[in-house]
């Protein structure tokens, strides 16, 4: 069959996708990374990064990355297993072993790549894997292309976890979950989901994607503040630490596994060898008195920020930096966001399948370098930004 110029195989389902308000644009995006942003040529403070601590423009974690170009090249040329295993590649692993306190580490490209291929290598024939009904889509695909029986409980909620891990004739049960979940910005019960793991014999994996950095002492993330140790322990770095790529910590016969039967890492080019020393740059000042300071003003901003949100007696202190605003419907979330942006904030849309039908939201995200003045203008500008939608046409109350 063939199509003419302006009708392809692909065509009708675009046209779903504009009818019912999922079509995606990528936005034209100017910055030096920080507290500001120009979107489609408009200035705006960003609330929509994910550089929690700042540390994307931070000249030292540069400068690294110049220096490991000039020393190793542009690219890695080769994937780990044939020749792209540089010095800088084992210097971030063993950095990341130490800090975590782990046996080994081992590094990916990218946050889905360390979880597709985990879940896909560990979860083999008669094995279970637990999953949370909110985690990412990487997880989610991982869960997919594993061969072992995959079972969901709802969100957050223990007496089901407990329910499915009572199950028998499994050869392995593994749960896996977020720490800080990235479109709630809600928290796991690490504790209470350990002990349950430990109880029914489960290993644990936790993703520690919107927690490294950010959380625990020296940023380790939620499960060290919370003085739990899973079996597997994956981070990112294109996040709080600011570069790119992923981790997962653990012991040394995990990585030894990993490294034999893992695909997205055996069968990929290695990381850049610049990135690679950003980001060891980047974790050694996260681990640092200066990540401690950047830690702390984050806290500070997203308790200013709940405050101006809830106005009245102490406001509310929220769960983490990462804040949704419900509003529903796909089409008004958009036009929301939009609103804002024209007034100077921008707080990208999350409409369905990156979150459940009808839970349509602006996602704030907190950043340490965010100014009082900027959290008080968000807050009014949404404030402004909502007014614009018709009171017929809002979804009811929204939720934070």
């Amino acid at each position: 069959m063939k199509y003419s110029t302006d009708e392809t195989p692909w065509t009708a389902e675009l046209e779903e996708l504009r009818r019912a308000e999922l079509y995606r644009v990528m936005p034209s995006v100017k910055q030096m990374p920080g507290r500001t942003i120009a979107v489609n040529g408009k200035a705006a403070i960003n609330f929509s990064s994910n550089n929690y601590l700042g540390l994307a423009g931070h000249p030292d974690i540069a400068q690294a990355f110049v220096d490991c170009v000039t020393r190793y090249g542009a690219g890695s040329t080769a994937s780990r297993l044939i020749a792209g295993n540089t010095e800088s590649h084992r210097a971030l692993e063993s950095f990341i072993a130490a800090w975590k306190g782990t046996e080994a580490a081992l590094v990916f490209g990218s946050g889905y790549q360390a979880n597709v291929g985990i879940l896909s290598a560990l979860g083999g024939e008669g094995d279970l894997i637990v999953s949370d009904e909110l985690n990412h889509a990487s997880i989610i695909d991982g869960c997919r292309l594993s061969k072992a029986r995959v079972m969901i409980y709802p969100h957050l909620n223990l007496s089901g976890l407990e329910s499915i891990l009572r199950s028998s004739g499994f050869r392995r049960r593994l749960v896996v979950t977020e720490s800080i979940f990235s479109m709630d910005g809600d928290c796991a019960p690490l504790k209470e989901i350990d002990y349950l793991c430990r109880r029914w014999g489960a290993l644990l994996m936790v993703d520690e994607a919107h927690a490294t950095g950010v959380r625990g002492p020296q940023g380790q993330g939620l499960a060290a503040e919370h003085g739990v140790t899973p079996e597997i322990q994956m981070g990112t770095l294109g996040k709080a630490a600011g570069t790119s790529g992923a981790y997962v910590a653990g012991s040394r016969a995990l990585v030894d596994l990993l490294t034999n039967k893992c695909r997205s890492l055996i069968y990929t080019t290695a990381a850049p060898p610049g990135i690679v020393g950003a980001a060891l740059a980047a974790l050694k000042i996260i681990a640092s008195p200066e990540g401690d300071r950047r830690r702390a003003r984050l806290k500070e901003n997203t308790l200013k920020f709940y405050r101006a949100m809830n106005p009245g007696p102490g406001g509310l202190s929220g769960p983490s930096h990462i804040v949704p605003v419900r509003i529903g419907d796909s089409r008004k979330t958009v036009r929301v966001s939009e609103a804002c942006l024209e007034q100077g904030i921008f707080a990208h849309g999350i409409r369905f399948p990156t979150v459940p039908e009808g839970t349509a939201r602006l996602r704030f995200t907190l950043m340490s370098d965010h100014t009082k003045e900027d959290i008080i203008m968000a807050a009014s500008v949404l404030e402004n930004a909502m007014s614009m939608v018709e009171p017929t046409e809002r979804t009811g109350k929204i939720c934070l």
